[in-house]
């Protein structure tokens, strides 16, 4: 697709439009920011994330002076392009207090969007402990010991999750289907394999 559609994005009585900022790998909400036409194009032709600064009235590179860059993975606009959805494959927090999310204060009712994304943001955790290999991490753990032992640990999960289930024992199960994801999350990483990957073999099924 040609930089054609930028020019139907619809800007405010300000020129701007705002831009929700959501990981690529986790689907977390990162931000709520502001583009103009000038930052807008920046975004796309550097292919990580400017802004508008409101209050500052000058555009702004996330990541410039803290090093927490932004790189995008995709831009789509609502039915009335009058607002972005940026999605990023972000470095370090998103919030300039640290935090992984600006959204991180208050909450409202029983969201629970945390266990939703849980499975992809374990993945990208699981990948972390592979590049970094942080000393007595049990994650390392198994990766130093190899496929072998990732196996074993999914069998043995699998099979205690049969007794559990067996025994009609709830609470255990729960326990023991955790155990089993995680160790089957680590050997899907070992084999290089992408959780989207299966979720996109679920989406399939589940249309035909």
């Amino acid at each position: 697709m040609t930089n054609d559609w930028m020019a139907s994005v619809t800007y405010d009585e300000k020129g701007l439009v705002p831009a929700i900022v959501q990981d690529a790998a986790t689907k977390e909400v990162l931000t709520l920011a502001y583009m103009n036409e000038e930052s807008l194009k920046k975004t796309v032709e550097s292919g990580e994330t400017w802004f508008y600064s409101r209050s500052r009235q000058a555009l702004w590179h996330k990541g410039e002076t803290s090093g927490n860059t932004q790189t995008v993975k995709s831009i789509t606009w609502d039915c009335d392009k009058d607002a972005l959805l940026v999605m990023v494959d972000k470095k370090g927090p998103a919030c300039h207090t640290g935090e992984e999310s600006c959204f991180h204060e208050g909450v409202y009712g029983t969201v629970g969007s945390s266990s939703a994304n849980i499975l992809l943001t374990l993945e990208k955790l699981i990948e972390e402990r592979e590049l970094e290999m942080p000393e007595g991490a049990y994650t390392t753990y198994l990766f130093e010991k190899g496929v072998d032992k990732i196996l074993k640990k999914v069998g043995e999960e699998a099979t205690e999750v049969v007794i559990a289930a067996k025994n009609r024992d709830s609470e255990e199960l729960k326990w023991e289907i955790a155990d089993l994801l995680y160790h089957v999350l680590v050997l899907m990483r070992e084999q290089k394999l992408p959780l989207d990957d299966v979720l996109d073999v679920l989406v399939e099924r589940h249309n035909k």
